[in-house]
């Protein structure tokens, strides 16, 4: 069953996701409901809104990805869906709803570990290099999502040793706490990025992430940095140190 089509169904945070995966490597359609609109007057996921929005909109992308696919249920081989890490009430949508198909479809069904879900992508093959070839092993891999920072060597499938990852936060954890701080909206990668683009200040001194002699991350000083520079920002342009709802200025931004 390692090579076949497989529907697969991801629903660990925000993102309702479904796509249809032939030969384990060639995505014939991928589907994807987005929630960050729904999301950013919070500044952050909130579980209970969107394991809601999972529910709204799980069927919709599956019948999205149906149709951008010359396939049918009867070519099916498997249905995977992530088990895991994630929101507890959003997995449960997306492993429900992978369970009634299964069932329904007598298909095996698959429970993908969500960050070797994120490291297998990079087997996918690319719609516009569909001569790629695999990634050769052993492979040293970066991890960084929204909930999780890790280094890890693949030295096969589903052969990983762990190296080190954070000791706090998440890289994309800080980066939101950040961009709230600044006033800037969600998600505050993104946001960070374009504000950053407009720097012209280039001597605050930030501390690196790293934690020397080990394959560790922590990103909890480097928040702490922050929030004192954009303190003494608000402070130079009149505003209160404390906000952490107004934007700052753009000259000051940068």
């Amino acid at each position: 069953m390692s090579r076949g089509l497989v529907l697969a169904v991801e629903s660990s945070c925000d993102e309702t996701g479904v796509a249809l995966v032939a030969d384990g490597r060639r995505v014939l359609s991928s589907v994807v409901a987005s929630q960050v609109a729904l999301h950013a007057p919070t500044g952050g996921i909130v579980p209970e809104v969107a394991a809601r929005a999972h529910l709204r909109w799980i069927v919709p992308t599956l019948e999205e990805a149906w149709a951008g696919a010359d396939v049918g249920w009867g070519d099916l081989d498997a249905v995977a869906v992530t088990s895991g890490p994630g929101l507890a009430g959003s997995l449960l949508v997306g492993i429900n709803f992978a369970k009634a198909l299964a069932y329904v479809h007598d298909l095996p069904l698959v429970g993908v570990n969500h960050l070797e879900g994120h490291l297998y992508a990079a087997w996918l093959e690319d719609p516009s290099a569909p001569d790629r070839p695999e990634p050769p092993l052993p492979a040293l891999a970066l991890i960084v999502s929204g909930g999780h920072t890790f280094l890890s060597v693949t030295r096969g499938s589903l052969r990983h040793e762990h190296l080190g990852g954070t000791v706090d936060d998440a890289a994309g954890e800080a980066f939101d706490k950040v961009g709230r701080l600044l006033g800037l909206p969600y998600p505050g990668g993104p946001a960070i990025s374009r504000a950053a683009e407009r720097a012209r200040r280039r001597d605050l001194r930030f501390p690196r992430a790293w934690l020397p002699g080990t394959d560790d991350f922590s990103f909890s000083g480097l928040k702490t940095a922050a929030l004192r520079a954009v303190a003494e920002a608000r402070a130079a342009a009149g505003m209160d140190p404390g906000d952490r709802e107004s934007a700052l200025p753009d000259d000051v931004v940068g």
